[in-house]
């Protein structure tokens, strides 16, 4: 695989009271090392995912580390064979992943951090129900064996893809009254990069919130690409559906698609082609996807 250009997922819950008047920093910051992709930030804290040369990112990283608040931030690092966002986006949010639930904080309570390397013992218990915390789109793609809906009072184990929505879910469930709760440390991407195939229990590839659309067990990119029209990941299978339309809609959503938009989906795949010959990169339509390890 092509090591052009490397990849940072990080998240930290720490009371950030000053967060808007980070963003103008935080941003100009990204552009001076030529990054892009997508940070929010909020009262409860930092999320993002960027993407640029190995020594932009450090860069970066070195100076939040500046901040005695983030001094111990962590990154999940990954590679692209070419740029996967399309702008440098800072955004100021109510909740850096949305719960939707007051008062929830992770800093006060959360579960128990399991290591990947002791994760397949954990889930592999009777006593222990797999609890999948993120969108159905990105379960289809690829999941833990026997994952599910957590209406249960077993112990109860949940990952999602970088581990940031879980410290809320397993806050939530520990406040609801939940004795014991776990959670995968570092999420999906942590796991693929710390088990070996052979021993994995992971099942499939896993959702990422950029032009990768995936990645595989060896967080390499995937075959998927998105549906230019509704945005879910479409398989080289879904592309053979009788209901698939290049570069205007899938078998999901083909029933939904107006002539006005369909000739607008048309019209936006023959700039991106037009600009591709002229050797520039079109920019595309803000997708408004939030960072990948949400």
């Amino acid at each position: 695989m092509n090591k052009d250009f490397l990849v940072a997922a990080f998240y930290k819950f720490v009371p950030l009271p000053d967060f808007r008047d980070l963003q103008p920093m935080l941003l100009q910051h990204c552009e001076d090392l030529g990054l892009l992709g997508t940070i929010l930030l909020a009262e409860e804290g930092i999320n993002g995912t960027i993407s640029g040369s190995e020594h932009g990112i450090h860069q970066l990283f070195e100076q939040l580390k500046k901040d005695q608040r983030l001094r111990d931030i962590h990154y999940k690092e990954s590679w692209a064979s070419e740029q996967i966002f399309h702008r440098m986006k800072v955004r100021l949010k109510k909740e850096i992943v949305t719960l939707g639930v007051a008062g929830v904080d992770p800093n006060r309570i959360v579960g128990e951090h399991i290591k990947p390397e002791d994760w397949n013992a954990l889930i592999s218990r009777d006593d222990v129900r797999v609890i999948d915390t993120r969108n159905d789109y990105e379960y289809e793609l690829g999941t833990f064996s026997g994952a599910e809906d957590p209406e249960t009072d077993k112990n109860v184990a949940m990952f999602c893809t970088g581990g940031i929505r879980c410290e809320k879910s397993t806050a939530y469930l520990l406040e609801q009254g939940f004795k014991n709760v776990y959670h995968l440390d570092g999420g999906i991407l942590n796991y693929l990069e710390s088990v070996e195939r052979e021993n994995s229990l992971w099942q499939g590839d896993c959702f990422v919130f950029d032009n990768r659309v995936a990645v595989d067990h060896d967080l390499s990119e995937g075959d998927f690409e998105l549906c230019p029209a509704c945005r879910m990941p479409l398989s080289p299978q879904d592309k053979e559906s009788p209901l698939f339309e290049l570069h205007v809609s899938c078998s999901r959503c083909h029933d939904r698609i107006t002539d006005e938009k369909r000739a607008g989906l048309l019209e936006r795949a023959r700039q991106i082609k037009l600009a591709k010959d002229r050797g520039e990169r079109h920019i595309g339509v803000n997708q408004e996807l939030p960072p990948a390890n949400s």
